[in-house]
């Protein structure tokens, strides 16, 4: 064993690299590979993404439809008031839920199998995930709301994608 208050020996240079040690690579254990596999899987992805895009839409629901300003009679009570602007919120954030429930499905969907096809992970993904989404979310107004939708849908996508740099 080489003493600490030794001498260097010739050629070295003297300095003691002990405070920027390399730490060993630590190998995954099997859990934490089955559960990259889980994540990995586009359906799980999708689930999820629609589950939480349904719990946005829901709170951005409740908002929004606190904000609103219903024309309301002179003659209903406070009461009647209360559950007219109750029952309008629940069926906002409701429809809200909904929409983006689903179309965080139809984007994670998406992005992962175009993502798996192509075999990259980079911007042109998200594009193509956000023109499939926006030209299917608006496909019940025409192919000219579709079109409209996709180009929209693809342009926010790849600035969101920008703004938050994950693809460098």
């Amino acid at each position: 064993m080489a003493d600490a208050n030794a001498e260097p020996a010739v050629g070295s240079s003297g300095t003691n690299e002990s405070g920027t040690q390399i730490e060993p690579i630590r190998m995954p254990t099997i859990e934490e590979i089955r559960a990259q596999d889980v994540w990995n899987n586009c359906a799980v992805k999708s689930v999820a993404s629609g589950v939480m895009g349904g719990g946005l839409g829901l709170m951005m629901g409740l908002f929004l439809g606190a904000l609103d300003n219903p024309i309301t009679n002179d003659t209903m009570t406070g009461r009647q008031q209360f559950v007219f602007t109750a029952k309008q919120m629940g069926q906002r954030s409701w429809s809200s839920c909904k929409t983006f429930a689903v179309m965080g499905l139809v984007f994670s969907a998406a992005e992962c199998v175009i993502e798996k096809a192509r075999a990259k992970h980079d911007t042109t993904n998200t594009a193509f995930a956000g023109c499939v989404t926006g030209g299917s979310m608006s496909a019940r107004g025409g192919p000219k709301a579709a079109c409209i939708g996709c180009a929209g849908f693809a342009t926010f996508s790849v600035l969101i994608e920008k703004f938050f740099d994950r693809h460098t």
